[in-house]
């Protein structure tokens, strides 16, 4: 009876240690969005600095239709005194998700009469995510996010499944040997 009772505590010790592990996880990526949101709506340098890898670009495309890097000195360089707030603006985090060391972020920063959509691509560093890269848009107030992940009552899944086809014989080949370091592939 008593092994009964050591497992059973060591069932729950573990699930809990798991399930902190989650949350902290789920929480430090919040987190680093969360510094990116106050850092633009406040005009804090810190908090932005904070946020973003020191080599992280802000990419568009400019009005005559090439894309437009953005280095993020420059961008926490020209944050507006006082941030985006005293303008009129707000933030909001629209969505997020995560995986091993890379995670993914749509924010909303939105102004009188039109609002930026910023896509936040984020890696890990040790505990710490950063944001490695900002693509965004701006848009008209009325535009929603769109596509899979996007909020919305009438969203649905693509689902994609291959046709059933005959096994083909096995190829032994040298081409499609397995990396041994992770390259992205």
């Amino acid at each position: 009876m008593n092994i009964s009772k050591i497992i059973l505590f060591l069932f729950f010790v573990t699930t809990s240690v798991t399930s902190l592990k989650a949350q902290s996880e789920d929480e430090a990526v919040k987190f680093c969005v969360n510094n990116y949101l106050d850092g633009v709506s406040k005009g804090d340098a810190a908090k932005l600095n904070q946020a973003f890898h020191p080599t992280a670009m802000l990419r568009t495309v400019s009005a005559a239709g090439a894309i437009q890097d953005i280095p993020v000195a420059k961008f926490v360089s020209s944050m507006p005194a006082g941030g985006i707030s005293t303008k009129g603006g707000s933030t909001k985090m629209i969505s997020y998700s995560y995986v091993g060391v890379s995670a993914l972020a749509t924010v909303e920063l939105q102004f009188g009469d039109f609002k930026y959509i910023d896509l936040l691509s984020m890696l890990k560093f040790g505990s710490d995510w950063k944001i490695v890269s900002r693509v965004f848009s701006r848009a008209e107030l009325d535009a929603q996010v769109k596509g899979i992940g996007a909020s919305s009552s009438s969203s649905s899944v693509m689902t994609t499944a291959a046709a059933p086809t005959k096994a083909a014989p096995k190829k032994t080949s040298t081409a499609n040997v397995k990396p041994k370091a992770d390259d992205g592939w």
